[in-house]
């Protein structure tokens, strides 16, 4: 908040405005609802006076800051580096493209699992429970061996395309805990069995299976009868940004006394072999106090620092170099390599590692029996001061943990609401710590990655390679990934989303993630943002815009105003990527786009990423919608913009015509648009060669998302841009079948509050779209809304080319086509990105119409609901996914008995990438906690106004009970 301000006002959009907090003006609409107050880009409440307190001072009313938004602002505005060390490894650095220099381009064969452990990689590391710095110059994590094992298990096991029915898939179970945005404090669970892990079992049984069967998973091998198994909690808590104090505890689950060998483990990425010139760091073994083993490690960029074990442990030295004899069947560069650990304590080969006590890789050998039901603590310590700088290098460790242990309660206490249940809470604070936990360094030089091919993109003639046309983009960031195992690399479109998560926490954080993609060494000459590391010129839908304008207004709430600078950069590098649409994807220059697979993978009846076997093109609706809210994004930004430069106002016009002529040419109805008047929904239109058009009659997602093109228009953006009103004004008056395609809005039709809506459905289609989404046996689910109708179970949707079939069936869970590598489905599960875009549409709407339109929710129950309950009770169901029901059963978990009935596994949370329409059970990737992060988002919004809602009714009795005995006096 500003000072000076006007008593019941506050700065919001470049000037003061009347704020109306309760609650209740928005449910009931009985007073204004200002945009202060609910955001209308986003439709999120995210103004400090909805943000809970932590601790309030006793020195004045005002809130104080928790120690960790402190940290924070440090970071920020100090430039204390908080976020030097934290999650950065990845959980699967083999089998990607990075790591790929095969003829074939077939990276999971060509750097396998079995590969890991004794091939040094080139662009990253991975590792268990792993932490770096931001440039993963220094790597820490924790390998184990049970004794029984064919290898340590330093990082997680999983399948790839060729060996499981479903696609690729970690077969681990390992849970992130819980972290703060600065990593300050971080916790992390991983489940060990203490039988030899089955390895072979898991590949060859689900190799047997096909697509229509169950995948075999860890539990169905039996490794965990008996509860034979250890719960392996690594903490890390930072006594400095530059001193990072590490706790593992070991908790034996099983009924006996069993063995464990950990091994905290710490090594180089090696630059030196692949970046000849590059000065070779060090590790090795020096004196320290008197029960304590001490590792120094000397690094040309991050100096001197050191690893103090606790206790009389042996150090196992080795080099983080290629074991050539193994892999290749060529004498070795250096005589120690990056299995000689693993050969040591596996095999006991006491030759592997090297007795001097230096190298490039090391591990302290704990050796453990821990007896039935108890555990076992192990404390170590990466800090930058001497063993002459600390007197007692664990003195203060436990009060140090506990401290950060509680300032990681502290603030997730001030940015959770009060009225959320203690499940919801719990919910919330996993998926936030997933999505800080899934932090990834990312490197990616592409040119030289070509040159090691032998391939010069820049030479006529130059043989074909995956991203050839990419070789301008250097990445090397810290990204937030989808999932650092199954997808650990960036996607664009996912990216996006996981900025509105994490803008709950990390603001910051959120906004550099947004740069990124708009960066010189990211962005293509042309103006394509990078779709993922597998096809960096695939399309994922335009996201990005609604993004960057998501978060200015949440700073903008948050801070009392927004970073200007921010939303002007991305707009400029915004506009290139809008004019790639244009003239990329607007193959006929009719406003009607393509696009491709645009992140849906197999939604469609064809593949939309290969030439369609029909011939022709395929004109999207999902295309389409995207960029027109694209469109409109760009719109509010520039109306944004113009506050601070007149200038803005013509490429306001310039967006806003953009979109008039989309709407005019998605929504005519006869065989040219997309809206079928028969159905009352939108179709993709198949334009064959012989000049002829088909529409595709899948009711899937891509009918609903013209929904999500809607954006209210505030008063006061109205009159930021009086020279653009006028402009328009104009437009339509000569046009007047533009206005005739899209939303009534303008003088006359301006809704509760005088607002303006921008929207591809008129008040009709709207009504009727909302009439199949809203109906059981068709969208919604007990669990939210289907990206398939239910419809076509009964009904396929069939196509005959050329005597063969292609059919869409609706299929609440896997896959049964291979397309896309057959581990993603868009025929039918629950997504949690489009899921909120349709929340935030429906608010979006409510804004305009407020109690004034209310629909059957659901369809045929006879409830009649305004459309902010309609998208309550959406989010309500996609919150049903992760909560316990009343017989205290989460249905992510579907029916596996030990997640939902063990004590040890019922409460902690796994965050899939889609989710069973029918029963709500988490499907694909496990650990993307990325966009389905999105649900502490929804958990938060929801809450905030039921807080709300309790506070204002609260004072509105306070105020009674007065007033009541005032008269009494």
């Amino acid at each position: 908040m500003l000072g000076g301000a006007p008593k019941g006002h506050e700065f919001f959009a470049g000037k003061w405005v009347r704020t109306y907090r309760g609650v209740g003006e928005l449910i009931r609409v009985g007073k204004q609802i200002d945009a202060g107050c609910f955001n209308v880009t986003i439709c999120f409440p995210l103004s400090p006076q909805w943000r809970k307190p932590a601790m309030k001072s006793s020195q004045s009313s005002d809130y104080t800051q928790t120690n960790e938004q402190r940290r924070l602002n440090e970071a920020r505005e100090g430039h204390i580096p908080w976020k030097k060390w934290g999650p950065y490894l990845s959980e699967r650095q083999w089998g990607t493209v990075r790591e790929d220099y095969s003829q074939d381009g077939n990276a999971w064969n060509y750097f396998t699992h079995d590969h890991a452990r004794s091939r040094a990689y080139h662009w990253g590391e991975d590792g268990l429970a792993g932490i770096s710095d931001d440039n993963q110059q220094l790597c820490f994590s924790v390998a184990l061996w049970n004794g029984k094992d064919p290898l340590l298990k330093e990082r997680m096991f999983g399948l790839t395309n060729s060996e499981a029915n479903h696609g690729e898939d970690v077969k681990e179970y390992y849970f992130y805990l819980d972290s703060t945005p600065t990593h300050s404090y971080m916790k992390y669970l991983y489940k060990y069995p203490q039988a030899a892990y089955p390895y072979n079992d898991l590949i060859e049984t689900n190799r047997r299976r096909n697509r229509g069967d169950m995948e075999y998973e860890l539990l169905d091998t039996g490794v965990f009868n008996g509860d034979r198994y250890f719960d392996v909690f690594v903490e890390y808590a930072k006594q400095t940004p530059e001193d990072l104090l590490i706790q593992i505890s070991v908790s034996n689950r099983g009924p006996d006394l069993a063995a464990l060998h950990v091994l905290p483990t710490l090594w180089f990425r090696n630059t030196w072999t692949w970046w000849p010139g590059t000065p070779k760091p060090s590790l090795k073994q020096v004196s320290g106090q008197k029960g304590v083993h001490v590792v120094a490690v000397s690094h040309a960029d991050l100096g001197e620092r050191y690893l103090y074990c606790e206790g009389d442990v042996p150090l196992l030295f080795t080099e983080n170099e290629t074991n050539n004899q193994r892999i290749f069947g060529t004498p070795n560069a250096s005589r120690y390599v990056k299995d000689g650990i693993n050969d040591y304590v596996v095999h006991g080969n006491h030759s592997s590692v090297n007795p001097e006590q230096t190298g490039t890789k090391c591990a302290a050998n704990y050796q453990l029996n821990v007896d039935a039901g108890k555990t076992a603590i192990i404390r170590l310590r990466l800090s930058n001061l001497a063993p002459t700088a600390i007197r007692d290098v664990f003195k203060d460790f436990s009060a140090t943990l506990q401290t950060r242990q509680r300032e990681a309660n502290e603030f997730y206490k001030s940015v959770t609401p009060e009225r959320v249940s203690e499940d919801e809470a719990l919910v919330m604070r996993q998926a936030l710590a997933g999505m800080l936990w899934s932090k990834q360094f990312f490197f990616f030089d592409v040119d030289k990655w070509l040159e090691e091919h032998g391939v010069d993109p820049m030479q006529p003639g130059a043989r074909f390679m995956r991203n050839a046309e990419w070789f301008h983009m250097v990445n090397q960031h810290v990204i937030s990934m989808p999932d650092k195992w199954e997808y650990p690399w960036y996607a664009a479109w996912d990216l996006a989303f996981h900025t509105i998560a994490l803008s709950s926490v990390d603001t910051d954080f959120a906004k550099e993630q947004l740069d990124l993609m708009l960066q010189t060494f990211f962005l293509h000459p042309t103006g394509q943002i990078p779709a993922y590391e597998w096809n960096f010129s695939d399309v994922n839908p335009p996201v990005h815009a609604w993004a960057s304008i998501f978060l200015y207004r949440t700073e903008q709430a948050l801070r009392g105003t927004g970073d200007i600078k921010f939303l002007e950069r991305s707009f400029a590098k915004l506009m290139l990527n809008f004019s790639w649409w244009v003239n990329r994807k607007d193959r006929f220059g009719n406003n009607l786009f393509e696009g491709g697979f645009l992140g849906l993978d197999n939604i469609g009846v064809f593949d939309r990423s290969a030439p369609l076997p029909t011939g022709g093109t395929l004109e999207q609706a999902d295309g389409t919608a995207w960029v027109s809210l694209f469109a409109q994004n760009m719109l509010e930004i520039a109306v944004e913009l113009a506050a601070h430069n007149d200038d803005y106002q013509d490429i306001a016009v310039k967006f806003a015509e953009h979109f008039l002529w989309i709407a005019r040419a998605m929504n005519q109805t006869g065989p040219e648009g997309m809206w079928d008047e028969e159905d009352g929904f939108y179709y993709d239109v198949l334009r064959l060669p012989d000049g002829g058009t088909r529409r595709l009659k899948v009711r899937s997602m891509v009918g609903l998302l013209p929904l999500c093109a809607t954006s209210v228009i505030e008063p006061w953006q109205r009159e930021r841009v009086p020279r653009v009103a006028k402009i328009l004004g104009e437009r339509l008056r000569r046009m007047p079948e533009l206005a005739n395609s899209i939303h009534p809005t303008g003088p006359g039709h301006l809704g509760y509050a005088q607002r303006g809506m921008a929207a591809l459905v008129n008040p009709d289609r709207l009504r009727r779209i909302l009439t199949r989404m809203l109906d059981e046996n068709e969208f919604l689910s007990s669990y939210g809304i289907r990206a398939l109708s239910r419809y076509h179970n009964d009904h396929p949707f069939v196509v005959h080319v050329d005597g063969h079939e292609f059919r869409v069936n609706y299929l609440p869970a896997e896959s049964d086509t291979g397309m896309f590598g057959g581990n993603s489905n868009w025929r039918g599960p629950i997504w949690m990105p489009v899921n909120a875009l349709l929340i935030r549409a429906l608010m979006s709407f409510y804004l305009y119409y407020g109690d004034s339109f209310k629909i059957e929710c659901p369809t045929g129950s006879g409830k009649m609901m305004n459309l902010f309950e309609v998208a309550r009770e959406i989010a309500n169901r996609l919150a049903r996914i992760f909560l316990r029901d009343k017989a205290g059963r989460r249905p992510v978990y579907g029916g596996t008995e030990k997640f939902q009935t063990d004590p040890h596994w019922k409460d902690y949370i796994l965050f899939y990438e889609y989710f069973h329409g029918d029963n709500g059970a988490g499907i694909g990737a496990s650990h993307q906690t990325g966009w389905t992060g999105l649900i502490a988002k929804l958990i938060e919004l929801f809450g905030r106004l039921d807080e709300r809602q309790f506070l204002d009714a609260g004072r509105s009795a306070a105020f009674a009970k007065s007033t009541v005995a005032t008269a009494g006096r």
